[in-house]
C-alpha cells in the first residue's frame, strides 16, 4: 500500500454503521471490521482520532422517549454515542492498538475528560483516540462535534464513513438516477444542500480550511479496507474542499 497522505486524520463513524443490517445495537462482525479497519490504519503511522455517533442506540429506541424534551433527548444520546466509543475502545484494543476515550460530559469511571492537550499527545504517541458524548451540549450534533475535534487536534482531513459510497445530487437508495460527485466545494454543498454533514459542522468546516487542507472525505464504510485507502490518498468517495471543481462521477 501506498505511503500515508495524511499525518494526523479524524474519523467520523455514524452510530447507525455500526448496526449493519441488524436495524438496532452494534453488530459484533461490523465492529470487528471497523475497528480493524482502524487499528491497520494507525500501525501504519497514521494519527488516528475518531468520533463516534450514537444513532443506533437512541434513535432506534427514540420512540420510547414520548414527550421528553429535545435537550434530554439530546443527552441520553450523548450517552448512547459514550457506549459506542467504549465498545469500539475494546474492540480496537483486541486488535492490537493502545487506545483513550474522552467524553465531553465527565464520566470518571471509564473515561478521561475531553481535554485538547492530552488528546493530541496520545495521538503523538501512537495511540487511537475515541471522542465521546458530541460537543457536549444539546442541539449540537456528532458531525459538528467531528468537524470541532478535527479542528481543535489540527487534523489534516476530516474522514467521513458513511452507509453510502459518496455524496450524491439525491438519495441513491430512492432514486436510482442519481449522481455520485467526485469533488464538491464547500459552497456548492452549502448551496444544493447536499447532505454531506449538518449544516453547522460543513459551515466550520469551510471556515477552518486552513488548518484541515485534506477538507472532507466521504466514503463507505462497509468495504474493507477504505479508511487505509483514503489516508493513502486513493480516489475513494467524494471529496469536499475549498477551491476544488464541483463533478460527478
Amino acid at each position: 500500500m501506498p505511503k500515508p497522505a495524511y499525518k494526523r486524520v479524524l474519523l467520523k463513524i455514524s452510530g447507525e454503521a455500526l448496526m449493519g443490517s441488524q436495524g438496532y445495537g452494534i453488530n459484533p462482525e461490523v465492529l470487528g471490521h471497523v475497528a480493524g479497519d482502524i487499528a491497520e490504519t494507525a500501525k501504519m503511522g497514521v494519527e488516528v482520532a475518531v468520533v463516534v455517533g450514537g444513532g443506533n442506540i437512541w434513535r432506534g429506541a427514540s420512540h420510547g422517549a414520548g414527550n421528553m424534551d429535545r435537550a434530554s433527548a439530546d443527552y441520553v444520546g450523548m450517552l448512547a454515542t459514550v457506549m459506542n466509543a467504549v465498545s469500539l475502545q475494546s474492540a480496537i484494543e483486541k486488535a492490537g492498538v493502545t487506545t483513550r476515550v474522552q467524553t465531553a460530559i465527565p464520566i470518571a469511571q471509564i473515561a478521561e475528560p475531553y481535554i485538547r492537550r492530552r488528546a493530541i499527545r496520545h495521538l503523538e504517541k501512537g495511540r487511537v483516540v475515541i471522542f465521546g458524548a458530541g460537543t457536549g451540549n444539546p442541539f449540537f450534533t456528532t458531525d459538528t462535534a467531528g468537524a470541532l475535534r478535527a479542528g481543535e487536534i489540527g487534523a489534516e482531513a476530516l474522514l467521513m464513513a458513511k452507509n453510502v459510497d459518496g455524496v450524491y445530487d439525491k438519495d441513491p437508495k430512492k432514486h436510482p438516477d442519481a449522481k455520485r460527485y467526485l469533488s464538491v466545494s464547500f459552497q456548492d454543498a452549502l448551496q444544493r444542500d447536499l447532505k454531506v454533514m449538518d449544516g453547522t459542522a460543513l459551515a466550520l468546516c469551510r471556515d477552518n480550511t486552513e488548518s484541515m487542507p485534506g477538507g472532507i472525505i466521504v466514503f463507505e464504510l462497509a468495504r474493507r479496507g477504505n479508511i487505509q485507502r483514503v489516508v493513502c490518498g486513493e480516489p475513494v468517495g467524494t471529496i469536499v474542499r475549498d477551491n476544488v471543481q464541483t463533478k460527478t462521477a
